[in-house]
């Protein structure tokens, strides 16, 4: 009863003090000074998929085969609370749950979902933008913008997972307890972490014993280096918090190119005959990735925009790392033999995501004018592709296709999206102790989303 009544208190607080909010703002906003530099605001997002799926073979939904399945989830529901307090202090926060759908938690309970995604507190060191120093739960990292996305505002269905390289292994959806340094000198937007990874015994799934591939370790504990560098050659982006946008709809101009880089000692470990004996070698994690990204008007008059990204990840976690997984899965078991245990789940819509190789990824999209659909908003078309080549598969490239389009009803706070997937379709079977790579056909998958973020 306690935390109920706390809780009816925290919400009574804050609708009182958004009540003082200008009637002509659309955001939930409280001035804590008269310019309004100082404040604090809250945000709602609810992602709503619809979707018809494709199946690996072999996959059964509660005990049940099915070749294809149908769900409705949420695939991101969340509350961001954050506030410049004043000239040098700033918080963030964000709450919130993700994947829910009926698959959820299968044999646990489905009501513990939420939990917290960020806690930061941040210092701004300089006047502008030239250094802050900030830290707590944070998804603030080096490898790429799509590894720490603005999921509020990407321009695809979906941001490319495989760049939010420990998702759910050695981090909190994302997330991990660090130090940083960010910040904006000249053309050059820059950020450090320093980050205290979790152990993976704690990510809540059973472990795959250790084995000739890599996989994270169970022993030992190291700290995660990491770095960004982004070299701006028009308009700088935003930097309110540490998240970067997915596309500004015209907004802005920006062309940037970027370098990240993420570093673990002893991250990964595998056994090795040497000689007679059978020794336990430890692996660094090594992930690097170089990007451009282009987000600008094409005819500022009619509202045209352009978005254009592409990215060359080299990932070296350890010797044949490999890991399927499949976003907001919409099955839960599998009734094919001899999979391999040391690569995660293969149903449903899983793909391998995760592994030692290399990846390139693009996307393009472009905004249509405001003349086509008047005051009923605007269209985006766009097409994305992951293209994946990963050391225990061989030397084929995986390529994922997705072709869309967005109906922006009023920009990124309310839009429905339309996308098509086709992704190849794969298992891993353990034959004679060895793996054999099976080819399962490509499959696809129609999703349907509404947005609403305000």
């Amino acid at each position: 009863m306690r935390k109920i009544f706390s809780l009816i208190a925290i919400q009574l607080l804050i609708l009182g003090a958004f009540a003082q909010v200008k009637k002509e703002s659309t955001d939930l906003k409280y001035s804590l000074n008269e310019s309004g530099t100082h404040y604090f605001q809250v945000t709602f997002l609810n992602q709503l998929w619809v979707r018809q799926n494709q199946n690996l073979t072999g996959t059964t939904v509660e005990n049940e085969a099915q070749s294809s399945t149908f769900d409705i989830g949420l695939r991101r529901t969340r509350m961001q609370m954050f506030g410049q307090l004043n000239d040098r202090v700033f918080v963030y926060f964000q709450f919130g749950q993700n994947n829910f759908n009926s698959q959820y938690a299968i044999g646990a309970n489905r009501k513990v979902a939420a939990f917290l995604h960020d806690a930061v507190c941040e210092y701004r060191v300089t006047s502008g933008l030239g250094l802050k120093i900030g830290g707590g739960l944070t998804i603030a990292n080096g490898l790429s913008r799509f590894s720490q996305p603005s999921i509020g505002s990407i321009m695809t269905m979906d941001v490319p997972v495989f760049a939010q390289a420990t998702v759910d292994q050695t981090d909190l959806f994302s997330r991990k307890l660090s130090v940083y340094a960010r910040g904006q000198v000249g053309k050059i937007d820059y950020r450090f972490s320093l980050s205290d990874p979790f152990p993976v015994t704690s990510n809540g799934n059973t472990l795959p014993e250790i084995s000739a591939n890599a996989t994270f370790a169970k022993i030992g504990h190291h700290l995660q280096q990491q770095g960004y560098l982004m070299y701006q050659f028009f308009d700088h982006e935003n930097h309110t918090t540490p998240y970067m946008t997915g596309t500004y709809l015209g907004n802005k101009k920006i062309f940037n190119i970027g370098v990240g880089s993420i570093f673990q000692k002893n991250a990964t470990w595998r056994t090795e005959n040497i000689g007679n004996k059978k020794d336990t070698v430890m692996n660094n994690m090594k992930l690097l990735c170089v990007e451009s990204f282009l987000d600008m008007p094409v005819n500022k008059e009619k509202g045209t925009a352009i978005n254009a990204y592409v990215g060359v990840f080299k990932t070296d976690y350890g010797k044949n790392y490999l890991r399927f997984n499949g976003i907001m899965n919409p099955a839960s078991g599998t009734t094919t033999a001899n999979l391999v245990k040391d690569a995660g789940s293969m149903y449903g819509n899983a793909i391998p995501m995760f592994g030692t190789g290399n990846v390139i990824y693009s996307q393009l999209g472009y905004l249509c004018s405001k003349d086509l659909l008047k005051e009923n908003g605007q269209l985006m078309p766009y097409l994305s592709m992951t293209s994946a080549q990963y050391d225990r598969l061989g030397k084929d490239r995986l390529n994922t296709f997705n072709v869309g389009i967005n109906w922006f009803i009023q920009g990124h706070k309310a839009k429905i999206t339309l996308d098509w997937q086709n992704r190849p379709g794969v298992l891993l079977q353990t034959v004679s102790g060895q793996d054999a790579v099976i080819k399962d056909g490509r499959k696809n998958a129609i999703t349907l989303q509404y947005q609403v973020f305000f």
